[in-house]
């Protein structure tokens, strides 16, 4: 029987949601920062951990330039 990568028990036929090559519990499919409840396919996957593709895996992951548009969405890197 195969376990659910987030609460670590047995997911049952019934129950289970396939996502990231991984056999879930449906409320444990969720995104790892805002906690937000996920469905199979519509979300993004950063080193085998569930992100919903906005906000979340966007602002952490995607381009620096991410928010509403002009300059005050662009984050500058000090060196």
């Amino acid at each position: 029987m195969p376990k659910c990568p987030n609460c670590n028990k047995e997911v049952y036929f019934a129950e289970k949601v396939t996502s990231l090559g991984k056999d879930w519990h449906r409320p444990c499919l969720r995104c790892e920062k805002c906690k937000k409840t996920l469905t199979s396919g519509s979300h993004a996957e950063h080193e085998g951990k569930p992100y919903c593709n906005n906000p979340c895996y966007s602002a952490l992951f995607g381009p620096k330039g991410f928010g509403r548009g002009g300059a005050e969405s662009y984050k500058f890197d000090k060196k």
